[in-house]
């Protein structure tokens, strides 16, 4: 059931554990939700975003996954299945007007490319309804740690966010902890420029079996759990 943006979905939370919020449309009109999966009282905060480019499916598998489980002591979960649904559509990296939405976020954003290319970043920041949707529920909700998935590169990014979150998450998936490249325009960027230190990038193998979306279900509902226990923050140098 998607829900109005108001105090009805935080009423439906409490009752139930699960709300879900509706966020905005994609360019072609497709909703962009955002599930709550949470218990009464949760005084921590977590996202995870199954899939910003379209021709990046496996997150929203593992997305959903985490959205049928049981909720987490002391974690407000939100979980955004898939902000770019015109890319999903058509097996796109782009949306429906041809930007690639991780190039499209304000933060340090420059023009690249073309309409045409995989990686053009629109005529100008936040030029699409996906990244402003994104954007406004960041600003709104804070969360305080975001798991923002990627294939295909089976890799945890070390290059933002914090870094006992990803050593965690690399070690529960048995990845390699990787320094990838920061471009302008990044929805983690934006992320991490509204609340420092808070967001980074898994890159899940590129062909996710079954048996590989429940392992990476498990090892973030452990990350989220490890949250909630309030481990020590490693500031990161800069």
């Amino acid at each position: 059931m998607i829900l109005a943006g108001s105090s009805g979905s935080a009423t439906r939370a409490a009752r139930t554990g699960r709300a879900a919020l509706l966020l905005g449309y994609s360019v072609e009109h497709r909703p962009i939700v955002a599930w709550l999966v949470a218990p009464p009282h949760a005084s921590r905060s977590m996202l995870v975003v199954g899939s910003i480019a379209g021709d990046e499916p496996g997150g929203i598998a593992v997305v959903d996954l985490l959205a049928s489980e049981a909720v987490i002591a002391g974690v407000r979960l939100w979980l955004i299945p898939d902000m770019n649904p015109d890319g999903a559509a058509r097996a796109t990296r782009v949306n429906a007007d041809g930007v690639d939405l991780n190039r499209n976020f304000p933060f340090r954003w420059r023009r690249l490319g073309k309409r045409g290319n995989r990686h053009y970043s629109g005529r100008r920041p936040s030029s699409e309804p996906e990244t402003r949707a994104i954007e406004a529920f960041i600003r709104r909700t804070r969360p305080e740690l975001t798991v923002w998935l990627h294939q295909p590169y089976a890799a945890i990014d070390d290059s933002e966010g914090p870094r006992w979150a990803e050593d965690l998450l690399a070690k529960a998936l048995r990845l390699p902890l990787d320094r990838l490249p920061d471009y302008p325009g990044s929805a983690i960027g934006y992320d991490d420029h509204v609340v420092p230190d808070s967001a980074f990038d898994a890159e899940l193998p590129g062909n996710l079996s079954p048996a590989a979306t429940r392992r990476a279900a498990a090892a973030i509902r452990f990350l989220a759990q490890r949250l909630a226990s309030d481990p020590p923050k490693v500031a990161r140098a800069r």
